[in-house]
């Protein structure tokens, strides 16, 4: 009698614990939670079309599926007010900030230590804290196959590369462009000019017709959230390579193709974590293997003989058979910076890559970095 009752005992304990377990989440997988407050602090708007566009989509979906509510603090620029709106935002109820630009990390830093209950996530960030997690995803190994794909397409072998800010970020991703070039076309040349600016549409235009004065470029890529280097390549009949979203249906006669965000596969185990109590902070950097980075497909513009190229690579990348930064692999000066068979430690990639690959000029200047 004594051992039945032990075994019910144990046995209506483990149904307790299922249903505990199994509680917060209904018959389609939704989490039956209500009003968990998320807080997105964004340099940008949610429209557009760009990096803070493949935020604002991703946790939209998120929010479907767990039930959160979300509060957009759209164009804050990084000062003052994005401590000032990363504080409102806790006050208004959040439990959850995502900071989404690099220029945030002081702010996130400073709130999150005032506010240990709260969990942050710092978009493109290095630093960390005990309540919060910095997250980016290797978009170089992205960078590299449109690089080889720009090889491929260009016939004049100059092609055009507008940048933000020279932080190790920008660096890699231009130098990761300029070794899938080289890798598929060694004569070709890769031209960079800076705006200093994220988003600024007006200086990205300037610095946009500067290069295309100085050189005689057929292909051009952004690492920008500004979208009028596009429209001027449209106009000028200039083959595009995109960045954060796939913009083909909106230069359908020059896309080509755009490493791309798939953040909800990032945002939704997060805070799935987050939710259940299971948090863990320091740095979060995803490959190709977790869904956040991608290729955009490739348009009608890119032949079979180029997409068979590309999907080679991808697969090699997929499958950690080697990475972008193996060596060897030789500075704009000609010096051997990485050996055969050695590969930039991530802690270098993230935070200490200020050189230049062997194809990368200045695109005014006409001279090797």
């Amino acid at each position: 009698m004594i051992r039945w009752l032990i075994t019910l005992s144990i046995v209506v304990s483990a149904i307790i614990v299922a249903v505990i377990v199994v509680y917060d989440y209904d018959s389609d997988g939704k989490d039956s939670r209500k009003n968990v407050c998320v807080a997105m602090i964004m340099r940008g708007v949610c429209n557009d079309h760009s990096w803070n566009e493949s935020h604002c989509k991703a946790i939209e979906k998120v929010a479907q599926r767990l039930n959160l509510k979300v509060a957009y603090y759209e164009n804050t620029p990084p000062d003052s007010t994005a401590y000032n709106n990363m504080e409102k935002a806790i006050a208004d109820g959040a439990e959850i900030v995502i900071a989404n630009s690099f220029d945030f990390g002081a702010a996130a830093m400073s709130v999150a230590k005032k506010h240990p209950k709260v969990k942050f996530l710092h978009a493109a960030g290095v630093r960390s804290g005990a309540n919060l997690l910095t997250y980016y995803g290797r978009i170089y190994q992205i960078r590299y196959l449109s690089g080889i794909v720009a090889g491929l397409k260009t016939k004049t072998n100059e092609i055009g590369y507008l940048a933000s800010f020279k932080i190790s970020e920008v660096v890699r991703g231009l130098d990761a462009f300029a070794l899938g070039v080289q890798k598929v076309n060694p004569q070709a040349k890769v031209f960079v000019n800076w705006t200093h600016s994220w988003s600024d549409e007006s200086m990205s235009a300037e610095a946009t017709h500067s290069l295309l004065r100085a050189h005689n470029i057929d292909v051009l890529t952004v690492h920008l959230d500004a979208l009028s280097p596009y429209e001027i390549a449209d106009e000028k009949g200039i083959w595009i390579v995109g960045y954060n979203m796939d913009n083909s249906s909106y230069f359908p006669n020059h896309f080509l193709t755009a490493p791309v965000w798939h953040w909800e596969n990032f945002y939704e185990s997060r805070i799935r974590d987050i939710l259940s109590g299971n948090f863990v902070s320091g740095r979060s950097w995803l490959g190709m293997e977790s869904g956040v980075v991608d290729l955009a497909p490739l348009s009608a513009h890119v032949d079979e003989e180029i997409s068979k190229k590309v999907a080679h690579e991808r697969e090699m990348l997929a499958k950690n058979r080697y990475d972008v930064f193996w060596g060897p692999i030789v500075d704009s000066h000609g010096n051997v910076r990485v050996e055969k068979g050695e590969c930039i430690s991530d802690e270098d990639l993230l935070e200490h890559f200020d050189w230049y690959v062997k194809g990368v000029y200045d695109g005014i200047k006409s001279q090797k970095y």
